[in-house]
């Protein structure tokens, strides 16, 4: 059933990307990755994750990738210039901070100037705690800092060249904690995250037994999930068996789970149908075009994955490392 192995650096795409000099972590073959970790204990209720991911690449160089993340996310890009195709059209977007909406689709991404971008992956319903946005309404979309009623510098500044990877995270981290100490924001739904780590276990687990085990019924789950991921529960699981499978041939998963993550859909029919829904090519042309810029994405969520489902500790060496992981300071 499987389309093959991960590879190996002879891509197209992939001689693309070995023209970035990576500076925050690489795949075993050499693609940019990011510091990417928890957040500081405090700050877990509303943030999934934090990460900064740098890397340089020769003056004109101009590359096209994906976006497609299961969570939302605010980033910050800084000395460079992305052109994202969104559900609005066409963005630009250059020195600036933005919040990204989950997605039901891949996102084409054109991007030039190499890689330093910053930023924290929300939990689910955090999108509506933190900035009293329903997930739904930023559905493949993305907006800038004031669409939630932040002035982008207050954000955007915390920049600084001399900064650190881990120092810039720490200056985000600080701006999180004073922006949900000054508005008392609430903690999201116990059961959207209940929901996360069940997609992340189990993506073809019954949507029914769900709801019987965390004591709601089926139409409170299908609101509760449609308000905090923005799509139904059916289709959370979707996306998650994609993603899964996406990141194995990205080479960001644990070679451990290969067969089971085959092994989620019906037949391998079912399996093409699924992949083309949500990036537009089979997972065969995937795997020849791999994606850099969406590598670096899907290793973020997988890392996550990992340490939701105890199957590696925060800062232990990853499956898919170059390196030993080394903690910051």
């Amino acid at each position: 059933m499987g389309i093959g192995s991960p590879p190996s650096g002879n891509t197209a795409n992939s001689q693309e990307t070995d023209s970035y000099s990576p500076e925050t972590g690489a795949t075993k073959d050499g693609v940019p990755l990011s510091l990417n970790r928890p957040p500081a204990e405090d700050l877990t209720p509303w943030i999934a994750r934090v990460m900064v991911a740098v890397a340089q690449s020769p003056d004109g160089t101009v590359s096209n990738g994906l976006l497609c993340n299961d969570a939302g996310y605010v980033r910050t890009a800084i000395g460079v210039d992305w052109t994202v195709e969104t559900a609005d059209g066409s963005l630009a977007i250059r020195d600036e901070s933005f919040i990204c909406g989950q997605h039901s689709k891949a996102m084409p991404l054109r991007f030039a100037g190499g890689i330093k971008v910053s930023g924290f992956m929300l939990r689910p319903g955090a999108m509506r705690a933190l900035f009293g946005i329903d997930d739904g309404k930023l559905i493949d979309r993305i907006k800038p800092m004031d669409y939630a009623g932040i002035p982008d510098a207050s954000l955007t500044g915390l920049y600084d060249p001399e900064m650190t990877p881990e120092e810039w995270l720490r200056e985000i981290e600080n701006w999180l904690r004073e922006t949900i100490a000054r508005k008392g924001c609430e903690q999201p739904d116990a059961v959207s995250q209940h929901f996360e780590v069940a997609a992340f276990a189990d993506p073809n687990q019954s949507i029914t037994d769900f709801a019987d085990d965390h004591n709601v019924t089926a139409r409170t789950l299908q609101r509760i999930i449609k308000r905090d991921f923005g799509l139904t529960p059916k289709q959370i699981m979707r996306r998650a068996r994609t993603l899964d499978l996406a990141a194995r041939l990205c080479g960001v998963a644990d070679e451990q789970e290969e067969e089971e993550m085959y092994l989620r859909f019906f037949d391998q029919s079912h399996q093409i149908r699924e992949f083309i829904a949500f990036f537009g090519m089979t997972p065969r042309q995937f795997l020849t075009d791999r994606q850099g810029l969406l590598t670096l994405s899907l290793e973020i969520r997988q890392a996550r994955r990992l340490e939701l489902l105890h199957r590696i500790d925060p800062g232990a060496i990853r499956p898919w490392m170059q390196d030993p992981f080394k903690e910051p300071g």
